[in-house]
This record gives C-alpha cells, sequence and structure tokens, in this order.
C-alpha cells in the first residue's frame, strides 16, 4: 500500500511538472519562493525567537504573546495588499487607505493587551 501510494504521489507530481514548466514567468516563482524562504530563514525566524526569549520573561507573557500572535496576522493579511506595485487593477481593492488601517488596528490591540494586563494586575 505504502508503495503504491509513494508511486501515485510521484506520478502527480510529474503530471505538475508537465503542466507547470512550458509556463512563462516560472523562474521568477522560483526565485520568488526562494526568497522568502531565504528572508524567513535569515531574518523572520531568528526574530521571532529573540522577541519569543525576551516575552518568556515576563509577568503577562501570555497575553503579550496573544498580542503580537494577532498583530503578526493582521501585518501578514494586509502586507501583500500595501507591498504591491503598481495601479490596483481592480479600484474597489485599496478603496480605503489600508496603511492608516492597519496602524489603527495595531493599536487597538496594543491598547486592548494593556488593559487586559492593567485588570489582571488589580485583582
Amino acid at each position: 500500500m505504502r508503495i503504491t501510494l509513494g508511486a501515485a504521489g510521484v506520478a502527480l507530481i510529474a503530471v505538475g511538472l508537465v503542466f507547470l514548466l512550458p509556463l512563462p514567468g516560472l523562474w521568477g516563482v522560483v526565485v520568488g519562493f526562494g526568497g522568502a524562504v531565504a528572508l524567513h530563514d535569515a531574518i523572520i525566524g531568528p526574530l521571532v525567537l529573540l522577541v519569543g526569549l525576551l516575552v518568556a520573561r515576563l509577568p503577562d507573557r501570555a497575553v503579550v504573546r496573544g498580542a503580537l500572535i494577532s498583530m503578526g496576522a493582521l501585518v501578514l493579511v494586509t502586507l501583500p495588499v500595501l507591498l504591491r506595485p503598481g495601479p490596483s487593477p481592480n479600484p474597489t481593492v485599496l478603496a480605503q487607505p489600508y496603511g492608516r488601517n492597519l496602524l489603527i488596528c495595531l493599536g487597538v490591540v496594543a491598547v486592548a493587551a494593556v488593559a487586559l494586563m492593567l485588570i489582571r494586575r488589580r485583582r
């Protein structure tokens, strides 16, 4: 059974490569994915580990971790829209100032985290 599933997986990879290789712009996609992996391994991963070590010593580390995870998710969702070069083909995509709204959302998360920490300390 394991050999059959492995062979099916290899066959599906081969079918994918047959359809993928003739596409124009494939090299740009490969370079983009490679750059994303390098960026993660060289900068983002070590930075997250360093922040995790610093947060581990805080008394309200659960609240800080939750706030940082929420802020990271907000940034990850918003960055592709903000960093897209050139005008948007769909004018309704950037109908509002996403940069300003991202900062407002990050501020709301930070204020909520501080408020929760203050409430916890008063108890």
